[in-house]
Formats: C-alpha cells, sequence, structure tokens
C-alpha cells in the first residue's frame, strides 16, 4: 500500500467520525425534547448550532489549510474534536449542550473540507470524481453509522454514552493519522523534498484571496448553488427521524435504521460512481440526482404506508449524492491556486445553508407544516438540478476493470 493510499485510508476514518458526529442527534431530537422539556423545533437547535460553527468556520480552516498545511490542520481538527465530544457528553442542560455542539461544529469544520481539498492538489482531474467518490463512502458510512448510533444509544445506553464513543472514535483517528503524517514527513526529509517552514498568515492576503475568489463568476454560482442544496437537502433531511417517529409511530433506533437507508443510498452511489459518471456524464449524474431527491422528498411528505416512506428515504439519499458530488468536483476546480481557500467557502455555504433550511423547517414541524416544506424543497431541488445539469461539463469517464 502506498504512502498516500494509507493517508487517504485515514483521512477517511477521521471523516467517518466527523460525519457521524454531525448526524448523531437527528434521531435524538424526540427524546432530548423530552428530557429537557422543549419542543421538537427548539431541540433541533442542537443541529443547527453545529451547521453554523461548522459552515462559519469554515472561513478559518481555508486559509490555514493553504499556510500551515492540510493535513496538519486535520489532525489538530480530530485532536479537537476528541475533547470536545467528551465535554458533549457531560452537558447537563439544554443550552450547555447547544454550545458544546457548537463547539464540536467547529472542530470538525477542519476535517472533510481539507481533505477535499488535500485530493484536490494530489490526485489528476480525470480520477478526481472517482477518488472523491471514495472519500465518500466514508462519509456517508459515518452518516449512516451516527444516524442509527444516535437511534440506539437513546433506547439502550442513553443519549450522552454516543458523544462517549464518539470522542473515543476521535481520539484513535487523530492518533493513527499522527503517525502517518510523522512517516511521511520524515520520509520527505529523507529525500530531500521537504516544504520548508510554512508561510506566516496574513489576515491581508487572505481577505485579497477571498475577495479576488468572491469576484470570480463560476465561483460565485458553485457556491450560490451548493448554499441552496443545504438548505433544501440537508435542512430537510435532519427532521426526517422526526417525520418517521411523529408520522409513522417508529421508534428512535427504528427512525434512525430508516435514516441509514439515506445513507446506503449514497454508499451505493460512491461504490458505482465511476461507472454511472462513464454512462451519464456530469449532466446527467446532476439531473437524474436532482429527480430521485425530489420523488424522495415527495414519499416522504405524502406516502400513506411506512414501506413508501422507507423508498423514498433510499430514493432522496442516492439522489443527493449524485448531485452533490457533482458540485464537490466543480469546488475543487473552480480555484486551484487557492483550492484551500476555495472548497472551504464551498463548505461553510453549504453549511449555512443547511443551518438555514434546519431553522426553517424547525418552525414547521411546530405547527405541523412537516409535509408541505418537504414538498416545497423537492420542487427546488428539482429546478436547482436542472440549473447544474446546464453549467457543468458533459465531461464522459472511461471505465475500465
Amino acid at each position: 500500500m502506498t504512502s498516500s493510499s494509507t493517508m487517504l485510508r485515514l483521512i477517511g476514518v477521521a471523516a467517518f467520525a466527523s460525519m457521524a458526529s454531525m448526524r448523531i442527534c437527528d434521531p435524538m431530537l424526540v427524546a432530548l425534547s423530552s428530557e429537557f422539556q422543549v419542543t421538537t423545533g427548539d431541540a433541533s437547535a442542537v443541529i443547527a448550532a453545529f451547521a453554523v460553527a461548522y459552515g462559519v468556520l469554515q472561513l478559518f480552516y481555508g486559509p490555514l489549510g493553504d499556510r500551515l498545511g492540510k493535513l496538519r490542520v486535520i489532525v489538530s481538527a480530530t485532536f479537537a474534536c476528541a475533547l470536545f465530544s467528551a465535554v458533549t457528553a457531560l452537558a447537563p442542560t439544554l443550552p450547555v449542550l447547544v454550545a458544546s455542539r457548537a463547539f464540536m461544529g467547529a472542530a470538525a469544520a477542519g476535517i472533510i473540507p481539507l481533505s477535499m481539498a488535500w485530493i484536490g492538489d494530489s490526485v489528476a482531474y480525470e480520477q478526481r470524481q472517482e477518488t472523491l467518490a471514495r472519500l465518500m463512502v466514508a462519509t456517508v458510512s459515518g452518516m449512516m453509522a451516527g444516524q442509527w448510533f444516535g437511534g440506539f444509544a437513546v433506547e439502550a445506553l442513553g443519549w450522552r454514552w454516543a458523544f462517549a464513543v464518539l470522542s473515543v472514535l476521535f481520539l484513535t483517528a487523530a492518533t493513527m493519522l499522527l503517525r502517518q503524517v510523522r512517516v511521511a514527513q520524515a520520509s520527505a526529509a529523507m529525500s530531500g523534498e521537504g516544504a520548508g517552514a510554512p508561510a506566516p498568515f496574513s489576515l491581508r492576503a487572505y481577505l485579497a484571496t477571498t475577495g479576488r475568489l468572491l469576484r470570480m463568476p463560476r465561483v460565485r454560482w458553485v457556491l450560490a448553488i451548493v448554499a441552496v442544496e443545504g438548505a433544501l437537502g440537508f435542512g430537510t433531511m435532519a427532521f426526517v427521524p422526526a417525520r418517521m417517529v411523529d408520522g409513522f409511530g417508529l421508534s428512535a433506533s427504528a427512525a434512525g435504521g430508516v435514516m441509514v437507508l439515506y445513507g446506503v443510498g449514497g454508499l451505493v452511489y460512491s461504490l458505482m460512481a465511476r461507472r454511472w459518471l462513464a454512462l451519464l456524464g456530469e449532466k446527467g449524474l446532476a439531473l437524474l440526482g436532482a429527480l430521485m431527491i425530489g420523488t424522495g422528498l415527495l414519499l416522504l411528505a405524502w406516502a400513506p404506508l411506512v414501506h413508501l416512506a422507507v423508498v423514498g428515504c433510499f430514493l432522496a439519499g442516492l439522489g443527493f449524492y449524485m448531485l452533490h458530488n457533482t458540485l464537490q468536483v466543480q469546488a475543487t476546480q473552480m480555484a486551484p491556486e487557492a483550492r484551500g481557500t476555495a472548497v472551504t467557502l464551498f463548505a461553510c455555504l453549504l453549511f449555512l445553508g443547511q443551518s438555514l433550511g434546519v431553522l426553517a423547517v424547525a418552525a414547521s414541524v411546530d405547527r405541523g407544516w412537516i409535509a408541505q416544506v418537504f414538498s416545497i424543497a423537492a420542487a427546488g431541488v428539482v429546478v436547482l438540478g436542472v440549473l447544474v445539469s446546464r453549467r457543468v461539463q458533459g465531461r464522459v469517464v472511461a471505465v475500465t476493470a
């Protein structure tokens, strides 16, 4: 196994834990609202706080990764996640829980986006979508594990144990990754390939770079599209477990299990990404993905039987990752000369969009409008898919055995 492939696998472990931490509260909302005597919408602040911090801190991690080294920042962020996960497990009140979740989001922000940027630096464009899809296997698996384990912990262990387990997972990932980074640095030093001391951070240079990126039409288009995608896709997804509990009478663990199918859809895409890209091209992936999301959301909103809602969850997951992986590739290519900053701006808008979507859907949950909001999101995603399919390249990659 080469050093780069080993590094990618270890980054995948950190990404797995990061996505698990992001989604682990989804099936907990009903239980948290009961324990802290608040509405489900109020309890959803634990999701919104994570998303806001995750998005805003991208503006910090982007230039930090460009100047200090992406791998170094990923390792530090993973260690910080281990610390804040432990703090979250001990939170005595809902405000403290929300604050600790915000710190978790701030720390986790330095993992997946900089991993994407590292792949953008290390992998040629022709292999980049396939490599990003491999990283997506780890992130989707983490999402599935987080959603299932969050529901399982509520019923079998207590929700605090979910964050204790996450803390151990983050600590293990950080330790393994740090060891590999040191091996790579030692190897580079022996071969005379060291990069020298990192450049000092300059706020003026960072602001100038960010301003230059935002003046580029392609960058503005990608950022606007991903913000809307985050609001319509991630914002609604956070309330699917609550929909399954309130609408179909499922338990928290069963609702978390249904949400695993969202991740299964993403995993199916990740494993088949290269062949589907060759068959459909980027345009076809974006359009078909949006249609699947729309269909899935409509089934989740209006299906009279739980079995149809389960199918909708799978379709929404498969479609979301078709569309989102296409946008990820655009993000890695929209400004190659400042890829770390560009990709983390992409993630910033994605999760700020998610936080706004969560807040909007939270209001609908407390008023009984969740089906209507899911329907509006379905229509919006289809429009989004049409726009994306008109702008991306029609590239088709040959499939090899």
